[in-house]
């Protein structure tokens, strides 16, 4: 997936319509200001996850993608929440892998080796062939949808996840350089779909969407990079150009973004041709407490109230459908587009 050269882009006639899927990235809690931790393996919040469906996604058809890592993955009592869903359609399950909490734990547990895609491939191979297995053995399906936590794929992830049988990544966050500390460099990636191939197999990346909003953004890949110079960030233009509705960079997200903010990244998204959304958020952030985003009760409801919204505007104002992950790929793959 990090190979741009060899990317296939998603061709899609205008009169398609948008399609929005959603990536719960479903892991255990910690705390996001502290370093990272193998002893924190609690996944109290996976109890919390059919509020989304009870509240949101099933009146709007929304079939979700949990990603789970391998906490969730072998907690006897997350296992059964979600296994519930999955048994009853209202789900997909998919594949997160955090390295530091997922088996072999051999690597020093820092900054650097929480990208999985930095570890020796052989240690990234097994650490995701355990947690392959291990959700096969508890769900009875082998996954198809993998995401890299921290979206940390590296120079082998492709050609593992082909080996290992997956046929979607979510791993790519386009526009988004997260180099400083050693994680991937998105930065050229754009916001639509595309097929790669790996080990003589075809896979389909459905991004993270990343986009821009506001007066100037068609040219927001250059000009969000100039705006985020230390000269332009000493003088306050990110700012500045966000608040005279210029442009501004949004992640298609209920965590730390405003509803109207999602409309107006969504709407520029769609005029400038973008067919695809991709939703994501993270599971803790269903019980209070356990994410900057959800402190209070206040706050989800507030989250879930972003999210029903979002998903209505989009249907309804901009004439989009939802669909799950494998089925978004099938229908590509078919050539059976909504229009």
């Amino acid at each position: 997936m990090l190979n741009l050269q060899a990317h296939q882009r998603l061709s899609l006639p205008p009169s398609t319509r948008p399609v929005l899927t959603v990536v719960v990235d479903t892991e255990e809690e910690f705390d996001w200001t502290q370093p990272f931790d193998r002893s924190n393996v609690g996944v109290s919040s996976i109890a919390a996850q059919p509020l989304a469906h009870e509240r949101v996604f099933d009146k709007h058809g929304v079939v979700p993608t949990y990603v789970i890592d391998w906490p969730v993955a072998t907690t006897p009592s997350s296992i059964a929440v979600l296994k519930k869903l999955m048994e009853e359609g209202r789900c997909e399950i998919g594949t997160h892998l955090h390295p530091w909490v997922s088996p072999p734990y051999t690597e020093e547990v820092n900054t650097f080796n929480s990208y999985a895609g930095n570890l020796p491939r052989e240690l990234e191979f097994e650490k995701l062939r355990r947690l392959t297995e291990a959700i096969t053995t508890h769900f009875g399906r082998a996954p198809q949808v993998f995401k890299a936590g921290r979206y940390g794929v590296g120079p082998h992830t492709a050609e593992i996840i082909a080996e290992l049988g997956y046929t979607v990544d979510a791993s790519v966050v386009p526009h988004t350089d997260m180099s400083a500390d050693g994680g991937p460099n998105f930065s050229a990636h754009g916001r639509d779909p595309y097929w790669f191939a790996a080990n003589g197999r075809r896979l389909m990346e459905q991004p993270a969407t990343a986009t821009y909003a506001g007066l100037l953004h068609h040219q927001g890949p250059w000009l969000h990079k100039l705006l985020l110079s230390t000269p332009a960030k000493a003088m306050r233009l990110p700012g500045i150009a966000s608040r005279l509705g210029m442009l501004e960079r949004i992640k298609i997200t209920p965590e730390g973004y405003s509803l109207e903010e999602l409309k107006r990244a969504t709407r520029c998204l769609v005029k400038s041709g973008g067919r695809f959304v991709g939703l994501t958020y993270h599971s803790p952030s269903l019980q209070p407490g356990h994410t900057p985003y959800v402190r209070t009760q206040s706050d989800l409801d507030q989250f879930l109230r972003t999210l029903d919204s979002y998903i209505e505007f989009f249907k309804d104002e901009m004439n989009g459908v939802v669909m799950s992950s494998t089925g978004y790929r099938s229908a590509a793959e078919s050539n059976i587009v909504p229009d």
